[in-house]
């Protein structure tokens, strides 16, 4: 099998399988979200090394223990920028310490088709990427769901259109299957904690709004900032074709919770976006 090798193991997470397992599971059980009586559709979680991002991440992942998807879209900013808008690998699967992911080969086939439909271009394929905001979600999704396949893309163009375009071909793509949606971004990068914790209070509630040109607006507007702006509201598009109504926020911190002497901070959010039962 073509297996994409981590770039970020040993580095922004542990490479030892059973220390990077028992992390994860320390901060699964202590994230104790609300319960959500209904189908959740997608999920905003943060990307950032494992010590900082992971006691929240951990609570995105907490609200579906049980549940078994058959394929999981991660959605992420494509960090190195560039010219083309939409990306996703170019190999069968990707490889964490604790396995192998597959990568579903058709559904990336189908979302090329949607996208050329909905956009007028569609996925360019990178191989050896070294973009972490994708990786980074794996972990934890192997320790809560064991097995499934994956659909990766990143962003580089996280515009309105792109990003609207995005969520439209996501919808068509999975509709019937048996689905979760992942936004993949930090919040606020490098601001004092009194200035992020604004921003990101802001930047939450319009997703809590279910909002997703207010979210992509934040920024421009000066009143908040996610580095995965796009991919969050692409998400929130596609979770709203395929039913979702309600938006959840779990939980909020920064990485001053780990350095709290630091003069400044990333802000982490993770929520549900889920359809009442």
């Amino acid at each position: 099998m073509d297996i994409r090798p981590s770039p970020i193991a040993g580095s922004w997470y542990p490479s030892n399988p059973a220390r990077l397992r028992r992390a994860i599971e320390q901060y699964l059980a202590q994230a104790t979200p609300p319960g959500l009586s209904g189908r959740i559709w997608g999920l905003l979680a943060p990307h950032a090394g494992l010590r900082y991002s992971g006691p929240v991440a951990a609570w995105a992942f907490a609200c579906i223990r049980g549940s078994t998807p058959d394929i999981i879209v991660i959605v992420s900013p494509w960090h190195r920028g560039g010219d083309t808008p939409l990306i996703t690998t170019g190999h069968a699967a990707y490889e964490t310490p604790l396995g192998v992911v597959e990568v579903d080969a058709d559904a990336i086939v189908q979302l090329d088709a949607a996208l050329c439909a909905h956009a007028g271009y569609g996925l360019a394929r990178r191989r050896y990427d070294d973009e972490h905001a994708i990786e980074i979600e794996l972990p934890f999704l192997q320790c809560v769901l064991g097995s499934f396949r994956l659909l990766p893309v990143m962003m580089a163009d996280q515009r309105t259109t792109t990003a609207a375009a995005l969520g439209a071909a996501l919808a068509e793509t999975v509709r019937g299957r048996d689905v979760l949606l992942i936004a993949s971004s930090d919040l606020s990068h490098y601001e004092p904690a009194s200035v992020a914790h604004r921003l990101d209070a802001e930047l939450l509630r319009r997703v809590a709004a279910f909002d997703p040109d207010a979210v992509i607006a934040a920024e421009y507007e000066g009143a908040g900032y996610a580095c995965g702006s796009g991919a969050i509201a692409a998400v929130l598009w596609a979770c709203r074709d395929l039913g979702a109504d309600q938006v959840t926020i779990v939980r909020y911190g920064t990485s001053g919770d780990v350095e709290p002497d630091a003069p400044w901070v990333v802000g982490y959010g993770a929520a549900a976006i889920w359809q009442v039962a």
